[in-house]
């Protein structure tokens, strides 16, 4: 798979994530908060590795 590809997937699993985040915050506990907040941060740093690595 083409690696601009995979970016673009790991972008929208990251606006994906941090829309969830936002929700999180209003309905749910902090801690489930942070979890996502967690997964979607995790979710950018793959991106911004795979950017910074194959260019």
């Amino acid at each position: 798979m083409d690696t601009d590809k995979i970016r673009n997937i790991l972008n929208i699993l990251f606006l994906i994530m941090a829309l969830s985040a936002v929700i999180t915050y209003f309905v749910a506990d902090f801690k489930t908060f942070l979890y996502v907040c967690g997964v979607a941060f995790f979710f950018k740093l793959m991106e911004f590795y795979i950017r910074f690595t194959n260019r």
